[in-house]
């Protein structure tokens, strides 16, 4: 079930199109990552979908209510963290939250300390947040977009500033909070390694336009994979790949050939080099990333 439909969603400010006909669904207990060079709209789409600035053209629909039509309805559904979780640092972590339940009515004080407990700051909520650190305040920005219950998740740099442990501890929350409370959770960041091992699906957005939507495994594992085979007479071996693998993408890379192969290929080269009598020191995959994937889309984009 799609919780979150952004329909032909556009954004014209001072007569430029900031995003061109933008379209994409988030799943129910999905994490959907939102990724995009700097200045490619991502922010922009994260504001239109929580009502922080107006729709031009198209619509978005949060739970199957109507951002523009019934936007009351629609942004009750949501939780939400654009950029940083502002808290009054003078009160404790529980006096900020007790003070955001007050907004919303049946919010008890039990379901306050269930949403605590939920985020891991059981034992430091009755603390000032002037002590909190950076990681634990973007748990408490967390708990707070929670307490509502909401359906649908939307998080803008949720990690921004936070060292390895923190970063761990909210992608943990976030895939649990997906799978145990069927949940819709859309993430922007740049920090392309977290977002391979938090998300399901990933979209990427530049220019205004969504470019790619994939799952994780496909936009990775779809890749020609690359190898580096360490040879003693790389140039005679260079020349052997190219007259028998012609479609494969070879070079000399300092100490190595480097060359995108099918894994039927290697051991193929390995019998020619053998004929040849040229030593093979070691052949070696290179696993790409997500980054680097996401690097090859956006510049090719860029470059047509």
């Amino acid at each position: 079930m799609s919780l979150i439909e952004i329909k032909n969603v556009s954004k014209v400010i001072k007569g430029k199109k900031i995003i061109d006909s933008l379209s994409f669904n988030v799943e129910e207990g999905e994490v959907f990552g939102f990724l995009g060079p700097n200045g490619a709209g991502k922010t922009t789409t994260i504001r239109m979908m929580v009502g922080l600035i107006d729709i031009s053209e198209g619509d978005i629909y949060i739970c199957e209510q109507s951002v523009k039509k019934n936007f009351e309805k629609a942004v009750q559904h949501i939780g939400a963290i654009v950029e940083n979780p502002e808290m009054y640092k003078f009160l404790s972590g529980y006096h900020n939250l007790l003070h955001y339940a007050r907004m919303t009515k049946g919010i008890t004080k039990e379901k306050i300390m269930e949403v605590v407990e939920l985020v891991g700051l059981t034992d430091r909520i009755h603390d000032k947040v002037r002590t909190y650190s950076l990681g634990m305040r973007q748990r408490l920005g967390l708990a707070q977009s929670l307490l509502h219950d909401p359906k649908v998740l939307i998080l803008d740099e949720p990690t921004n500033g936070l060292d390895p442990a923190g970063i761990r501890e909210i992608r943990d929350h976030l895939r649990m909070l997906a799978r145990n409370r069927n949940m819709a959770v859309i993430v922007s960041s740049h920090l392309l390694s977290e977002m391979e091992m938090m998300c399901d699906r990933i979209g990427i957005i530049q220019g205004g336009k969504l470019v790619d939507v994939q799952l994780v495994k496909d936009f990775v594992g779809n890749m020609e994979q690359m190898y580096e085979i360490e040879v003693n007479r790389k140039d005679e071996a260079l020349k052997l790949i190219q007259k028998y693998f012609p479609q494969s993408k070879a070079a000399i890379n300092d100490l190595y050939i480097e060359g995108t192969f099918s894994k039927e290929d290697i051991p193929a080269i390995i019998r020619k080099f053998v004929e040849r009598e040229i030593d093979i020191y070691g052949i070696k995959k290179i696993s790409k990333t997500l980054e680097d994937r996401f690097l090859e889309v956006t510049r090719g984009e860029e470059e047509a």
